[in-house]
C-alpha cells in the first residue's frame, strides 16, 4: 500500500445483493495473477458482461453516472467465500476506497483492511436509510472514524487501532516493520 487513506467524500454506488462471495466480486479464472492492475476490469465480471464480453448497461458500475465514485453501498454479508485477496484488489483498482455494509466476512474485512479499502459496519437503520436516498454524498473521515450523513449527522464506526494506523499512513503489515528498523537495530545492539 502506497498512499495514505484521508477523509473524502463521495455519493453511493448502490449494490445491495446480499452474501456477495469473493468469487462474484471476481471469479476464480482471474486469479492467475499476483498483480494488481488490470483487476478494475475483472471486477464483478459475471454481473457486469454479456457472454461476448460487451458491457451490461444496466448494471450498477457500468453506468455513467457511477464513474468516480469511491464508496460502494452492499448488502449485508459482503465478501463471503474464500480468503482472495484479488478481491479487495478489484474493488480498489476500480477506485472504491470505502464499503458500506451491515456485516462483513471476517477473512474478507481484514484483507480489505491490511489492503487500503475500508470496510465499515452500519446499523440497519442507516444502511436502510442509504438505501433508500443513493444518490446521496457522505464523507468518511478515518482519522475520526466517522461517516458524516448529508444532515450532518456523524455516525461513528468501529476500526481496529493498528488497521486505522497503516491505512492512515498508507502502510501495510510489512511497511509498518520497516517503520521500526532503527529501533530494531538499536534493540539488537543492546541485547545479545
Amino acid at each position: 500500500m502506497a498512499e495514505a487513506f484521508t477523509t473524502f467524500t463521495s455519493a453511493l454506488i448502490p449494490l445491495p445483493a446480499e452474501n456477495v462471495d469473493t468469487d462474484q466480486i471476481i471469479p476464480a479464472r482471474f486469479l492467475k495473477t499476483t498483480e494488481k492492475s488490470g483487476l478494475a476490469d475483472a471486477l464483478f465480471n459475471d454481473w457486469r458482461y454479456e457472454a461476448d464480453g460487451s458491457p451490461k448497461p444496466d448494471f450498477v458500475i457500468n453506468r455513467p453516472e457511477m464513474q468516480g465514485r469511491q464508496i460502494l453501498l452492499a448488502g449485508d454479508n459482503f465478501g463471503a467465500g474464500s480468503s482472495r485477496e484479488h478481491a479487495p484488489w478489484a474493488l480498489t483498482s476500480w477506485g472504491i476506497r470505502a464499503i458500506l455494509s451491515t456485516s462483513f466476512a471476517d477473512i474478507f474485512r481484514s484483507n480489505s483492511l491490511k489492503n487500503g479499502l475500508l470496510p465499515i459496519v452500519v446499523d440497519e437503520q442507516t444502511h436502510g436509510w442509504l438505501l433508500a436516498h443513493p444518490g446521496v454524498s457522505l464523507k468518511i473521515d478515518l482519522q475520526a472514524s466517522t461517516l458524516t450523513l448529508p444532515d450532518g449527522t456523524a455516525v461513528q464506526f468501529p476500526i481496529e487501532a493498528f488497521a486505522r494506523y497503516c491505512l492512515l499512513n498508507g502502510v501495510d503489515e510489512l511497511g509498518f516493520l520497516l517503520q521500526q528498523a532503527d529501533a530494531t537495530a538499536r534493540y539488537e545492539k543492546t541485547h545479545s
